[in-house]
């Protein structure tokens, strides 16, 4: 039996139990409550195949979807304890038991229904689900590589330059970052996003701080959006290195009020803003 199949006769179980008790036996909780839980049952039953869906698609880990699984399971335990004494004592009494075996025996085949007709049925067959590959460093480097190569023919592919320069900073290859970026750099001039990571990925490359084209790519940016945080962090950061500790004290004093106060980027503002103070 396939995961989705345990989840569902899982699902149909806990329904099953909150839905018949009280058929069988006649006792109806007050309506504004049976209401409630109605639509919490609702709720899980949906959030639970969202998750079944996105574990299929490879989009979401195994350790994440098992997470989120127990919490849902955990918050659906909550809403199908009995209900207490005071709430009990207001229940009425007007057993059903016919209904509750319609509902028993057309619960499962409605549902089997339902996905047949809105879901992925071949999802299903364990022979057509391929589990989702491992993302190993050579997994990705290969995917770079792949990308790397595609570009050569396609040289104007702008969101695809980005896409690489994006994957080499993140892998650390900063000068290839740099000239990815370079092939796409007419394509990000009104981009203060990018143009900040451009010049944040210069100065690593270059391991000589925020200088030259760097401090020009900054420069544009705040020239588009003043307020721009990681363009006020990298200007400022550059004044410092450059001893124009005015500079950089406008800079990063403009910076302060958007980022959470006690947090360590907030810390290591008003350290370096300490400093470039005691240094004027």
């Amino acid at each position: 039996m396939n995961l989705f199949a345990v989840f569902a006769v899982l699902l149909i179980v806990v329904v099953s139990a909150f839905i018949l008790p009280p058929l069988w036996l006649g006792l109806r909780a007050p309506k504004s409550q049976a209401d409630r839980k109605e639509a919490n049952v609702a709720i899980f039953r949906d959030q639970l195949a969202e998750l079944v869906r996105e574990k299929s698609d490879g989009s979401l880990a195994e350790a994440d979807f098992e997470q989120a699984r127990h919490e849902l399971q955990r918050r659906l335990l909550e809403e199908v304890e009995p209900a207490d004494a005071a709430l009990a004592a207001k229940a009425t009494h007007g057993p059903s038991r016919k209904t509750a075996m319609v509902i028993l025996v057309l619960l499962p085949i409605f549902g089997l229904l339902g996905y047949g007709i809105l879901g992925n049925p071949t999802a299903l067959d364990p022979v057509q689900t391929a589990a989702p590959q491992e993302m190993t460093p050579e997994k990705i480097n290969e995917m770079v590589t792949g990308l790397a190569e595609k570009l050569k023919a396609d040289p104007d592919n702008i969101p695809g330059w980005l896409m690489l320069a994006r994957s080499y900073k993140s892998m650390g290859r900063y000068a290839e970052a740099v000239d990815a970026y370079s092939h796409a750099e007419k394509g990000i001039g009104d981009d203060p996003d990018q143009l900040a990571s451009y010049a944040e990925t210069i100065a690593m490359a270059n391991g000589k701080g925020i200088t030259g084209k760097a401090i020009q790519l900054i420069e544009q940016a705040l020239k588009i959006n003043p307020n721009h945080g990681h363009s006020l962090f990298l200007a400022g950061a550059a004044a410092m290195e450059a001893g124009q500790n005015k500079k950089g004290i406008a800079y990063w004093e403009a910076l302060l009020p958007q980022v959470e106060p006690g947090s360590e980027i907030d810390q290591m503002l008003q350290s370096g803003l300490a400093k470039m103070r005691a240094a004027k």
